[in-house]
């Protein structure tokens, strides 16, 4: 009985896993920063930056999505348009290690398997955790205590993403990040004898070009969430 059981679960799992159509992919490209220090250009890749992701075809509009992506920041006051930045001349570097899980909306269907559904522009909405390095303290003047400090951001994004040849595809994403914090510059209102212009949080973006392998049949895809 325990076989019959074992062997019936192992089938419905096969069945569930080749039965729709699964994504694997890796995104290269640039990151950029807007925060208190250097440009607030929110498109302006000037780090190489990378990602890795996993997708569900939910159905042809659908698309569940997992990523993990690695993202170097850095400023320059003397890249700024400002007249204030350039004066004060502060620079930084960074490194955002991010997770994050949501979904794809595909504005028209998108199927590879089809002859006239393989190319979409879609909207990426996710949930976002991250982490990078904080400054923890200023014991004295000259001295920096360094951490590493764990928050989340309200992401959003957009991209285009059509068959390549086969079962690969490719898309072109942008998305933008903004955080609760207002330290990824490695400054805030707390840092002795630096002047800010003010105290919003920071923003981080990434903009990249993907490569994606399709596997898996497309069978009868569910109807949506």
């Amino acid at each position: 009985m325990k076989t019959k059981i074992l062997f019936f679960l192992l089938v419905s799992f096969s069945s569930i896993f080749i039965g729709q159509v699964h994504e694997v992919g890796l995104t290269l490209g640039g990151s950029n920063y807007v925060g208190d220090v250097g440009r607030n250009n929110y498109i302006y890749p000037n780090k190489p930056a990378a990602a890795v992701f996993y997708k569900y075809n939910w159905n042809p509009r659908i698309a569940l999505r997992a990523t993990y992506s690695y993202i170097p920041i850095q400023g320059n006051d003397l890249n700024a348009d400002t007249k204030f930045r350039k004066d004060r001349g502060f620079n930084f570097t960074n490194t955002i290690n991010e997770f994050g899980v949501g979904l794809e909306y595909n504005f028209y269907e998108y199927d590879l398997s089809s002859d006239d559904k393989t190319w979409t522009p879609y909207l990426l909405l996710e949930l976002v955790g991250f982490n990078y390095t904080n400054v923890e303290s200023h014991p004295s003047i000259g001295t920096i205590n360094y951490g590493n400090k764990t928050s989340y951001a309200i992401p959003f994004g957009f991209g285009y993403k059509s068959k390549l040849y086969g079962t690969l595809a490719f898309a072109i994403e942008a998305k933008f990040r903004y955080t609760f914090v207002d330290d990824l510059d490695l400054v805030s209102n707390i840092t002795p004898n630096v002047n800010l212009e003010g105290t919003g949080n920071d923003w981080y973006m990434f903009t990249g070009v993907s490569l994606i392998y399709t596997f898996g049949r497309p069978a009868c895809y569910t109807k949506g969430l």
